[in-house]
């Protein structure tokens, strides 16, 4: 039998028990050993436990359970809503200024936490009552804390970065450092349209109550005294330092990222204790608990997923499937957007983890053949599987959001978010017109390579 007809067999086989219902783990884990049984050697199944504590035993991989330790310490504190709350008090004269607080709030934990729903969850839960309360609609601040939670799989320390880094065999500490500079351009452009918009709701409010309305809340103007924002930083600027710090020290070489990681995670729970006095059992229970939970579904998604592109690399599926692309002799632009189109489509049903892992070995040789820098893609591609995040059907933080206020209909979230994932697609072609803006930051700290 042919590679292509394998290799369709094992994609059709792939989806159907994926939409089965089916854990990602199980179905590519089931997936790749029903293949080997089949189309492999009959001793490839003895070797399934060795290939895949052989795929993961990268220090690099080390870091994932690290960085979720050190997020969820953040997240089960009081940290994120102090957070929010200084950064709101600080910027509550800006137009929107409650809109751009939360989405600078996001960044910030974000560059802490490495992980999306984590954000949206610890963002969310302060932020979406603090703007409906004065007056924001339901849909523009759920899109706010949506999309303002896609910055965790971007700034780093990325949990997807990670991955991606170990999978294109590329530098992490370059490739997070690229991420800065896309991540910066998000945070304006989403600030931007939250001013933006703010301004068209207040006008609306304000027609309203001169028509003899009803008073809304936007109308409410807040006040904070320079005590009062002054207050509020004691609690925030040790955890802005322990983001400096973790940066100086991977940056710096003074640590390797998996060192970092741990370095992180220690201080993170040495602050919470110290600040807000998490240290009995009962309290760093379950920060321990969900930093386990969480740590084992993702190790288990990537050990499964590495084994399934092991089996793809062994019948020669990716080969050929990259192979073909190139064969196809598609201009790189053209090579690039079909690529990119593809990973919009995975997005509708899988987890950016899920699309690194899969996709890597069949787009990443025709991609580095047509002279595309894979650190500037991968920047590019964690922008669109953002966008996965937050689109229909399966948009992660859209759910993440739904639990967080059960009373937004969902519809008004969906529509709330649209905009946004427009903003990404601006990003998405100013970093193709400009790749500078990923590339310029890596290239001054560690140097530039042979592009």
């Amino acid at each position: 039998m042919s590679a292509a007809a394998i290799g369709a067999m094992y994609g059709v086989g792939t989806l159907l028990l994926m939409f089965s219902g089916m854990p990602i783990a199980f179905a590519l884990g089931a997936i790749a050993v029903l293949f080997m049984y089949f189309f492999m050697p009959a001793a490839s199944l003895d070797t399934v436990t060795q290939n895949v504590y052989e795929e993961m035993a990268s220090i690099t991989l080390l870091a994932i359970p690290l960085f979720i330790l050190k997020g969820a310490a953040i997240g089960k504190s009081r940290a994120g809503a102090d957070l929010y709350s200084a950064i709101h008090a600080w910027l509550h004269k800006v137009p929107g200024g409650l809109g751009i607080a939360n989405v600078f709030a996001c960044a910030l934990f974000a560059a802490m936490a490495g992980s999306s729903p984590a954000t949206c969850s610890a963002i969310g839960s302060a932020g979406i009552p603090e703007m409906r309360a004065r007056g924001y609609s339901p849909g523009f601040a759920a899109g706010i804390i949506a999309a303002g939670g896609t910055l965790g799989i971007l700034l780093p320390p990325s949990i997807v970065m990670i991955l991606f880094a170990v999978a294109a065999e590329q530098s992490l500490g370059r490739l997070f450092l690229a991420g800065i500079g896309p991540g910066v351009l998000l945070v304006l452009l989403f600030s931007g349209y939250a001013a933006w918009k703010f301004r068209r709701e207040y006008a609306v409010a304000l027609k309203v109550y001169e028509g003899g309305g009803a008073k809304s809340a936007y109308l409410h103007e807040e006040h904070f005294t320079l005590a009062d924002k002054t207050r509020m930083l004691p609690r925030v600027l040790p955890f802005i330092v322990l983001l400096i710090g973790v940066m100086v020290a991977l940056y710096g070489g003074f640590a390797t990222p998996s060192e970092t990681a741990g370095l992180g995670g220690l201080l993170a729970l040495g602050l919470i204790a110290v600040i807000y006095g998490v240290w009995r059992p009962s309290q760093v229970k379950p920060i321990l608990a969900s930093t386990l939970k969480e740590s084992t579904m993702l190790m288990f998604i990537i050990g499964m997923s590495l084994l399934y592109s092991y089996v793809m690399s062994y019948l020669h599926i990716s080969q050929s499937a990259a192979e073909w692309i190139v064969e196809l002799h598609l201009s790189r632009w053209v090579l690039l957007a079909t690529i990119l189109g593809f990973v919009v489509v995975l997005g509708f049903f899988l987890p950016p983890v899920s699309i690194i892992l899969m996709t890597a070995p069949i787009v990443l040789p025709p991609l580095k053949a047509a002279g595309f820098d894979l650190i500037w893609f991968g920047v590019l591609m964690t922008i669109v599987m953002e966008m996965g995040l937050i689109h229909p059907p399966v948009g992660l933080n859209i759910f993440v959001i739904k639990n967080v206020a059960p009373d937004i209909p969902l519809k008004d979230v969906i529509w709330g978010v649209m905009p946004f994932l427009g903003l990404m697609f601006v990003a998405v072609l100013l970093l193709c017109l400009f790749p500078g803006i990923a590339t310029a930051l890596p290239d001054a700290v560690m140097g530039a390579t042979g592009r």
